[in-house]
Protein backbone atom coordinates (compact mmCIF):
# COMPACT_ATOMS: atom_id res chain seq x y z
CA UNK A 1 0.00 0.00 0.00
CA UNK A 2 1.37 3.42 -0.96
CA UNK A 3 1.65 6.23 1.58
CA UNK A 4 -0.55 9.25 0.97
CA UNK A 5 1.24 12.36 -0.27
CA UNK A 6 2.58 14.61 2.47
CA UNK A 7 1.16 18.01 3.11
CA UNK A 8 3.63 20.74 2.30
CA UNK A 9 4.21 21.87 5.93
CA UNK A 10 5.04 18.29 6.95
CA UNK A 11 7.45 17.95 4.03
CA UNK A 12 9.11 21.25 4.93
CA UNK A 13 9.44 20.43 8.65
CA UNK A 14 11.02 17.07 7.85
CA UNK A 15 13.31 18.74 5.29
CA UNK A 16 14.38 21.30 7.91
CA UNK A 17 15.20 18.53 10.39
CA UNK A 18 17.15 16.63 7.72
CA UNK A 19 19.82 19.33 8.18
CA UNK A 20 20.21 18.30 11.82
CA UNK A 21 18.49 18.75 15.19
CA UNK A 22 16.64 22.04 15.61
CA UNK A 23 14.32 23.64 18.13
CA UNK A 24 10.89 24.87 17.06
CA UNK A 25 11.70 28.50 16.34
CA UNK A 26 14.73 27.44 14.27
CA UNK A 27 12.43 25.17 12.23
CA UNK A 28 10.08 28.12 11.61
CA UNK A 29 13.01 30.23 10.39
CA UNK A 30 14.48 27.43 8.28
CA UNK A 31 11.16 26.77 6.54
CA UNK A 32 10.77 30.49 5.79
CA UNK A 33 14.32 30.53 4.36
CA UNK A 34 13.79 27.40 2.25
CA UNK A 35 10.62 28.85 0.73
CA UNK A 36 11.90 32.41 0.33
CA UNK A 37 9.28 33.50 2.86
CA UNK A 38 6.36 31.94 0.97
CA UNK A 39 5.60 29.59 3.88
CA UNK A 40 5.51 31.05 7.37
CA UNK A 41 4.61 28.46 9.97
CA UNK A 42 2.82 29.77 13.04
CA UNK A 43 4.07 28.52 16.40
CA UNK A 44 0.80 26.77 17.30
CA UNK A 45 0.66 25.02 13.94
CA UNK A 46 4.30 23.98 14.16
CA UNK A 47 4.12 22.55 17.67
CA UNK A 48 0.95 20.60 16.85
CA UNK A 49 2.73 19.22 13.77
CA UNK A 50 5.85 18.36 15.80
CA UNK A 51 3.73 16.48 18.34
CA UNK A 52 1.95 14.57 15.55
CA UNK A 53 5.21 13.74 13.78
CA UNK A 54 6.70 12.52 17.07
CA UNK A 55 3.67 10.29 17.77
CA UNK A 56 3.90 8.95 14.20
CA UNK A 57 7.58 8.07 14.76
CA UNK A 58 8.90 10.41 12.06
CA UNK A 59 10.85 12.64 14.45
CA UNK A 60 12.33 12.26 17.94
CA UNK A 61 13.30 14.59 20.73
CA UNK A 62 17.05 15.07 20.47
CA UNK A 63 17.61 17.01 23.69
CA UNK A 64 16.17 19.69 25.94
CA UNK A 65 17.83 22.71 27.49
CA UNK A 66 16.72 25.70 29.53
CA UNK A 67 17.29 29.08 27.89
CA UNK A 68 16.24 32.23 29.76
CA UNK A 69 14.18 30.12 32.17
CA UNK A 70 12.29 28.48 29.28
CA UNK A 71 12.54 24.90 28.10
CA UNK A 72 13.88 24.57 24.57
CA UNK A 73 13.29 21.18 22.95
CA UNK A 74 15.36 20.09 19.96
CA UNK A 75 13.95 17.59 17.47
CA UNK A 76 15.71 15.32 15.00
CA UNK A 77 14.61 13.25 12.05
CA UNK A 78 13.98 9.61 13.01
CA UNK A 79 14.86 6.72 10.70
CA UNK A 80 11.22 6.37 9.63
CA UNK A 81 11.04 10.11 8.98
CA UNK A 82 14.11 9.90 6.77
CA UNK A 83 12.53 7.06 4.77
CA UNK A 84 9.22 8.92 4.37
CA UNK A 85 11.00 12.13 3.35
CA UNK A 86 13.06 10.23 0.77
CA UNK A 87 9.92 8.55 -0.59
CA UNK A 88 8.06 11.86 -0.82
CA UNK A 89 11.04 13.53 -2.48
CA UNK A 90 11.08 10.76 -5.09
CA UNK A 91 7.33 11.08 -5.66
CA UNK A 92 7.61 14.85 -6.16
CA UNK A 93 10.60 14.43 -8.46
CA UNK A 94 8.65 11.93 -10.58
CA UNK A 95 5.68 14.30 -10.84
CA UNK A 96 7.94 17.24 -11.74
CA UNK A 97 9.64 15.15 -14.44
CA UNK A 98 6.27 14.30 -15.99
CA UNK A 99 5.23 17.97 -15.95
CA UNK A 100 8.54 19.08 -17.51
CA UNK A 101 8.26 16.44 -20.23
CA UNK A 102 4.73 17.51 -21.09
CA UNK A 103 5.64 21.20 -21.13
CA UNK A 104 8.56 20.46 -23.48
CA UNK A 105 6.27 18.44 -25.73
CA UNK A 106 3.71 21.24 -25.74
CA UNK A 107 6.39 23.74 -26.72
CA UNK A 108 7.84 21.38 -29.36
CA UNK A 109 4.37 21.02 -30.92
CA UNK A 110 4.03 24.77 -31.30
CA UNK A 111 1.82 25.20 -28.27
CA UNK A 112 2.19 27.82 -25.59
CA UNK A 113 5.65 29.44 -25.40
CA UNK A 114 7.93 28.09 -22.65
Amino acid sequence: MTETPMREPTFLVLTALAAGPQHGYAVIEDVARMTDGRVRLRAGTLYAALDRLRVDGLIEVDREEVVQSRLRRYYRLAGLGEKRLAAETGRLRQQATIAERRLRALHDLGGAPA
